[in-house]
């Protein structure tokens, strides 16, 4: 199956999703990522502030700020595709982006491979780690830094979904960049990427 009919596909399952299915999602991903200590051995986090259906992480999110870890969004440049991280807080301001998401304002930007941790959005997985994202190419342009590292990892690359988003296989190319892990409502796969 092609990316466009499975995009449309992944996303009408998880636009499906009632509200209260949702935040319980949210509960629950929170419970299991304490209970494998994803948030522990990070100070840098980089997160997403969801869009379109995508994976509610404020439960994370909140956690990692009272756990007093460094909270990060992504901010997307002027030009070209490779966003950098600016440092948020409980009460940062925040201004749109050309697509209308929220990012930091007066933020120092951090590039992806000062972060320990990035926690991505996702339209669907499978489990090989391939991540199917909306087509954008930010956040492969972003990461394309590490398909030249073979040793030291970093960021560690986590994909955020919910379960009807895992599919048994799907299409890649070489610049995609693999996961690590992902978080969904009932479990935490991971993986032992192959950098392409």
């Amino acid at each position: 199956m092609d990316k466009y009919t499975l995009r449309r596909q992944l996303k009408a399952a998880r636009n499906a999703l009632k509200p209260a299915a949702r935040r319980k999602a949210a509960r629950d991903s929170l419970r299991l990522a304490l209970r494998h200590g994803l948030l522990l051995r990070s100070q840098r986090i980089g997160f997403y502030l969801p869009q379109g259906g995508e994976f509610d992480v404020h439960p994370l999110l909140n956690q990692a700020l009272t756990m007093l870890r460094g909270c990060y969004l992504p901010m997307l440049p002027r030009r070209g595709r490779t966003m950098r991280f600016g440092r948020i807080g409980r009460n940062t301001r925040m201004t749109k982006n050309r697509y209308g998401i929220p990012e930091p304002i007066d933020a120092k930007p951090l590039r992806a491979r000062q972060l320990d941790l990035l926690l991505m959005p996702l339209v669907g997985f499978d489990l090989e780690g391939n991540r199917l994202g909306m087509g954008g190419g930010f956040y492969d342009a972003t990461l394309a830094f590490m398909r030249h590292r073979r040793l030291w990892r970093k960021p560690r690359l986590v994909g955020i979904a919910y379960e009807c988003q895992r599919v048994d296989t799907l299409p890649h190319e070489p610049w995609d960049m693999p996961l690590d892990a992902v978080l969904t409502e009932r479990q935490l796969y991971r993986f032992n990427p192959v950098r392409r």
